[in-house]
Protein backbone atom coordinates (compact mmCIF):
# COMPACT_ATOMS: atom_id res chain seq x y z
CA UNK A 1 0.00 0.00 0.00
CA UNK A 2 1.52 3.19 -1.45
CA UNK A 3 0.86 6.05 0.71
CA UNK A 4 -0.26 9.44 -1.85
CA UNK A 5 -1.57 12.67 -1.21
CA UNK A 6 -4.71 11.12 -3.22
CA UNK A 7 -5.03 8.15 -0.96
CA UNK A 8 -5.22 10.22 2.15
CA UNK A 9 -7.68 12.89 0.60
CA UNK A 10 -9.86 9.91 -0.55
CA UNK A 11 -9.92 8.76 3.64
CA UNK A 12 -10.24 12.17 4.92
CA UNK A 13 -13.58 12.33 2.85
CA UNK A 14 -14.89 8.79 3.64
CA UNK A 15 -14.10 9.93 7.38
CA UNK A 16 -16.31 13.11 7.05
CA UNK A 17 -19.01 10.86 5.19
CA UNK A 18 -19.02 8.50 7.30
CA UNK A 19 -19.28 10.98 10.31
CA UNK A 20 -22.39 12.81 8.89
CA UNK A 21 -24.08 8.68 7.64
CA UNK A 22 -23.85 7.93 11.60
CA UNK A 23 -25.63 11.35 12.79
CA UNK A 24 -28.04 11.52 9.87
CA UNK A 25 -28.69 8.02 10.82
CA UNK A 26 -29.27 9.34 14.79
CA UNK A 27 -31.66 11.74 13.79
CA UNK A 28 -33.55 9.76 11.74
CA UNK A 29 -34.07 7.14 14.43
CA UNK A 30 -35.15 10.30 16.87
CA UNK A 31 -37.30 11.85 14.27
CA UNK A 32 -38.76 8.50 13.21
CA UNK A 33 -39.69 7.67 17.09
CA UNK A 34 -41.78 10.73 16.80
CA UNK A 35 -43.81 9.78 13.99
CA UNK A 36 -42.23 12.27 11.36
CA UNK A 37 -42.64 10.17 8.05
CA UNK A 38 -41.60 12.38 5.36
CA UNK A 39 -38.28 13.71 7.52
CA UNK A 40 -37.68 10.10 8.47
CA UNK A 41 -38.14 9.26 4.57
CA UNK A 42 -35.84 12.00 3.41
CA UNK A 43 -33.72 11.36 6.09
CA UNK A 44 -33.09 7.46 5.10
CA UNK A 45 -32.84 9.01 1.38
CA UNK A 46 -29.65 10.58 2.40
CA UNK A 47 -28.31 8.63 4.73
CA UNK A 48 -28.63 5.60 2.03
CA UNK A 49 -27.00 7.47 -0.62
CA UNK A 50 -24.14 8.57 1.66
CA UNK A 51 -23.65 4.82 3.04
CA UNK A 52 -23.75 3.42 -0.52
CA UNK A 53 -20.70 5.96 -1.73
CA UNK A 54 -18.33 5.24 1.24
CA UNK A 55 -18.81 1.71 1.46
CA UNK A 56 -18.31 1.09 -2.37
CA UNK A 57 -15.24 3.20 -2.00
CA UNK A 58 -13.84 1.62 0.87
CA UNK A 59 -14.67 -2.28 -0.49
CA UNK A 60 -13.72 -1.57 -3.27
CA UNK A 61 -9.62 -2.29 -1.37
CA UNK A 62 -10.28 -3.69 1.77
CA UNK A 63 -6.18 -4.05 2.22
CA UNK A 64 -5.93 -0.18 2.44
CA UNK A 65 -5.83 0.59 6.07
CA UNK A 66 -6.21 4.14 6.00
CA UNK A 67 -9.85 4.01 4.52
CA UNK A 68 -10.60 0.94 6.87
CA UNK A 69 -9.58 3.04 9.97
CA UNK A 70 -11.30 6.38 8.13
CA UNK A 71 -14.34 4.32 8.06
CA UNK A 72 -14.68 3.00 11.02
CA UNK A 73 -13.27 5.64 12.95
CA UNK A 74 -15.70 7.93 11.07
CA UNK A 75 -18.41 5.76 12.25
CA UNK A 76 -17.68 6.50 15.96
CA UNK A 77 -17.71 10.12 15.89
CA UNK A 78 -20.76 10.38 13.84
CA UNK A 79 -22.42 8.53 16.36
CA UNK A 80 -21.06 11.06 19.33
CA UNK A 81 -22.05 14.37 16.83
CA UNK A 82 -25.39 12.40 16.21
CA UNK A 83 -26.03 12.51 19.99
CA UNK A 84 -24.79 15.91 20.38
CA UNK A 85 -27.08 17.11 17.50
CA UNK A 86 -30.22 15.83 18.97
CA UNK A 87 -29.42 16.57 22.84
CA UNK A 88 -28.95 20.16 21.55
CA UNK A 89 -31.18 20.80 18.50
CA UNK A 90 -34.00 18.28 18.61
CA UNK A 91 -36.94 19.15 21.17
CA UNK A 92 -37.91 16.26 23.34
CA UNK A 93 -39.78 15.71 26.74
CA UNK A 94 -39.23 13.69 29.54
CA UNK A 95 -42.05 13.46 32.29
CA UNK A 96 -40.92 13.11 35.58
CA UNK A 97 -42.43 11.42 38.61
CA UNK A 98 -40.84 12.30 42.16
CA UNK A 99 -42.33 10.64 45.28
CA UNK A 100 -41.69 11.80 48.40
CA UNK A 101 -42.91 10.57 51.85
CA UNK A 102 -42.33 14.14 53.54
CA UNK A 103 -45.44 16.45 52.38
CA UNK A 104 -43.31 19.39 53.68
CA UNK A 105 -40.85 18.24 51.15
CA UNK A 106 -43.46 17.72 48.20
CA UNK A 107 -44.84 21.17 48.43
CA UNK A 108 -40.87 23.06 48.98
CA UNK A 109 -40.20 20.81 45.55
CA UNK A 110 -43.31 22.12 43.79
CA UNK A 111 -42.34 25.62 45.09
CA UNK A 112 -39.29 25.83 43.93
CA UNK A 113 -39.99 23.69 40.22
CA UNK A 114 -43.05 26.21 40.01
CA UNK A 115 -40.10 29.17 40.79
CA UNK A 116 -37.99 27.86 38.01
CA UNK A 117 -40.55 28.32 35.48
CA UNK A 118 -41.53 24.57 35.36
CA UNK A 119 -45.45 23.00 35.77
CA UNK A 120 -45.75 21.11 38.26
CA UNK A 121 -48.80 18.58 39.32
CA UNK A 122 -49.14 17.86 43.11
CA UNK A 123 -50.73 14.14 43.94
CA UNK A 124 -51.46 13.04 47.65
CA UNK A 125 -51.62 9.53 47.54
CA UNK A 126 -51.03 6.35 49.88
CA UNK A 127 -47.55 4.67 49.76
CA UNK A 128 -46.28 1.45 51.39
CA UNK A 129 -45.06 3.06 54.86
CA UNK A 130 -48.08 5.71 54.49
CA UNK A 131 -48.71 8.95 52.71
CA UNK A 132 -46.87 10.48 49.98
CA UNK A 133 -46.47 13.47 48.32
CA UNK A 134 -46.47 12.68 43.97
CA UNK A 135 -45.47 15.93 42.05
CA UNK A 136 -45.51 15.43 38.25
CA UNK A 137 -43.83 17.51 35.82
CA UNK A 138 -43.23 17.54 31.88
CA UNK A 139 -39.88 19.17 31.00
CA UNK A 140 -37.75 19.77 28.38
CA UNK A 141 -34.65 17.07 28.22
CA UNK A 142 -32.38 19.70 28.58
CA UNK A 143 -33.45 20.70 31.61
CA UNK A 144 -33.74 17.32 33.31
CA UNK A 145 -30.21 17.66 35.14
CA UNK A 146 -31.71 21.13 36.70
CA UNK A 147 -34.85 19.55 37.80
CA UNK A 148 -33.00 16.56 39.36
CA UNK A 149 -30.85 19.34 41.52
CA UNK A 150 -33.68 21.01 42.68
CA UNK A 151 -35.42 17.96 44.14
CA UNK A 152 -32.10 16.05 45.15
CA UNK A 153 -31.03 19.65 47.12
CA UNK A 154 -34.85 19.48 48.64
CA UNK A 155 -34.75 15.29 49.10
CA UNK A 156 -31.76 12.89 48.49
CA UNK A 157 -33.88 10.05 48.43
CA UNK A 158 -36.92 11.13 46.37
CA UNK A 159 -38.30 8.39 44.42
CA UNK A 160 -37.86 9.80 40.89
CA UNK A 161 -38.74 8.09 37.66
CA UNK A 162 -38.48 9.91 33.89
CA UNK A 163 -40.66 8.63 31.19
CA UNK A 164 -39.89 10.26 27.17
CA UNK A 165 -43.07 12.00 26.43
CA UNK A 166 -43.40 11.98 22.52
CA UNK A 167 -45.53 14.82 22.06
CA UNK A 168 -47.03 17.59 24.67
CA UNK A 169 -50.32 19.06 24.02
CA UNK A 170 -51.83 21.83 26.44
CA UNK A 171 -50.61 22.45 29.82
CA UNK A 172 -47.42 24.32 31.17
CA UNK A 173 -43.83 24.07 29.44
CA UNK A 174 -41.24 27.10 30.66
CA UNK A 175 -39.62 28.84 27.30
CA UNK A 176 -36.89 26.42 26.53
CA UNK A 177 -33.66 27.64 28.32
CA UNK A 178 -30.36 25.76 27.66
CA UNK A 179 -28.60 24.78 30.80
CA UNK A 180 -25.24 23.42 31.30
Amino acid sequence: MEFTQEGLLLAVVIFLLRVLNSAVGTVRLVVMGRGRYLLTAVLGFVEALIFAWVTANVITDLSNIFNLVAYCSGFSVGIYVGMAIEARFVTSYVKVNIITSNGDQGREMARKLRESGHGVTEIRGAGGAGEVIMLSSVVYRINVPEVLKTVYAINPKAFVTLEEARSVQHGWLRALRHTK
